[in-house]
């Protein structure tokens, strides 16, 4: 047998398998690992969760906004079990400059009842119910375990991971990776050949204490209703955004951005941090917040170009892994991806299992599964969007053209007449050096995206 691999190794190959231990072994009891667990064991499989912190959520960074729509199939009536912060009534979408800022806000009793529309939600209380579903479904959580690397048969099919235990190998029919960014088994098993590479951003986040009657106050709402502000125009040129989102006794805010931006501008992101807290639309906000975390976490935003192929034999890729997260500038979404990926997985597995077939054709109802609803149909609609929202213009150019353009359509200059909207327009462009045919063919870009 050949050494004990590390992340990112060559596989080992098992000339003779041991007899297999489990029907299904996930890495990384995330949101889609544990979907994917959970689907296997309600099957009547055997399935091991594999997980490297300590407990589910133990390692994860999240100030963010959950959609459970997804979780209809997989938990009937859940939003009367998922531990949330509080439900979201009021989406804003501010664009600034350092002195200015223009927010679109709605906000709608509609989504303040069931079956609501999305939640804020610490990723230590989800990952941690998630994976007792699966647990009380029959599936074994094993927590302080690295998977190392992949084990082979001698035609190259995955066969189970080795870990980092004294005990090493856990074989199984199907390995599904679940284990995050940059995952180290999708690249181990040649899932990312010929795809582009080093497209993740890096999320920095402080978690602040205030007072709920305080945050309620001060965002307008009430009960458990919430507020989600997405931000652009605050990473001084370097592509990302930011993001304000109220829990129930606490508000998380913090930036987004490119790690290559940061380096060539020589520019840490603490320093975006406190800047967007010092914004004059952002300050009155978080006043007096006491600091409870400081954290940072990748994430891939390349969006469908950049995925990985799914299957291969007896291997299953989801969730981060397989950069299922969705930033296309109005929509920042992972969690929901995640967990649909991971309960097509964990169906396709166990259909694969009973027809006593996981080979890559065995296993190639995941794909269908996927490309057949939401979590590719939007990455594959979406996928000029992450070029688009973090190009220059976007990040650079059009904050300050919408900005300006704003402070002069509402300031009254008396006694000069008000000027037209396109005249205004042409001149705040010109202003700024924005050629007319290049906001003509971003827009094309948004109308075919979005439209």
């Amino acid at each position: 047998m050949a050494e004990h691999a590390g992340p990112g190794t060559r596989s080992a190959v098992v000339d003779t398998p041991p007899q297999r231990e489990v029907d299904v072994v996930v890495v990384g009891a995330g949101p889609a690992g544990s979907a994917a667990a959970l689907e296997v064991a309600r099957a009547g499989h055997s399935v091991v969760l594999l997980e490297r912190g300590p407990f589910p959520g133990s390692k994860n960074v999240y100030g963010g906004v959950v959609y459970g729509r997804v979780l209809d199939e997989l938990v009937p009536r859940w939003w009367e079990q998922m531990p949330v912060q509080r439900w979201v009534t009021r989406r804003s979408t501010m664009i600034m400059t350092p002195t200015q800022a223009l927010t679109v806000d709605f906000r709608t009793q509609a989504w303040g009842g069931p079956p609501y529309n999305g939640a804020t939600a610490h990723r230590s209380d989800l990952d941690g119910w998630l994976a007792g579903l699966a647990t009380e479904a029959g599936a074994t959580l094993v927590p302080s375990t690295v998977a190392t690397g992949l084990l082979r048969d001698a035609s190259g099919a995955v066969v189970g991971v080795r870990t980092d235990r004294p005990d090493g190998d856990l074989t199984a029919k199907v390995v599904i990776a679940c284990d995050g960014v940059n995952s180290f088994l999708a690249k181990e098993a040649g899932m990312f050949a010929g795809k582009p590479t080093g497209h993740v951003t890096l999320g920095v986040k402080e978690t602040l204490r205030l007072p709920r009657n305080v945050i309620d106050e001060r965002f307008g709402v009430t009960g458990q209703h919430g507020v989600d502000i997405e931000i652009l125009g605050c990473t001084r040129g370097i592509p990302g955004g930011g993001f304000l989102y109220t829990n129930l006794d606490s508000v998380s805010v913090g930036v987004v951005v490119d790690p290559h931006g940061l380096a060539a501008k020589k520019v840490r992101p603490e320093e975006l941090v406190a800047e967007l807290k010092r914004h004059p639309a952002i300050e009155p906000l978080v006043r007096g917040g006491e600091l409870l975390e400081y954290s940072a976490h990748l994430i891939p935003e390349g969006g469908y170009d950049t995925m990985p192929e799914l299957v291969a034999d007896g291997f299953l890729v989801a969730g981060d892994a397989a950069a299922m997260c969705l930033a296309a500038g109005i929509w920042l979404e992972g969690v929901n991806f995640a967990i649909g990926a991971g309960m097509y997985a964990g169906r396709a597995a166990a259909d694969a299992l009973a027809a006593k077939d996981t080979s890559k054709a065995g296993l190639a109802s995941y794909r269908r599964m996927v490309d057949e609803s939401f979590v590719l149909g939007d990455h594959r609609k979406l996928r000029r969007v992450p070029g688009l929202v973090l190009g220059q213009r976007m990040q650079q150019e059009y904050p300050a053209v919408l900005c300006d353009l704003a402070q002069g359509l509402f300031q009254v200059d008396n006694p000069r007449p008000k000027p037209g909207l396109l005249k205004l327009i042409r001149r705040v462009l010109k202003w700024h050096g924005v050629k007319t045919r290049d906001v003509l063919s971003d827009a094309l870009t948004g109308v075919r995206s979005f439209g």
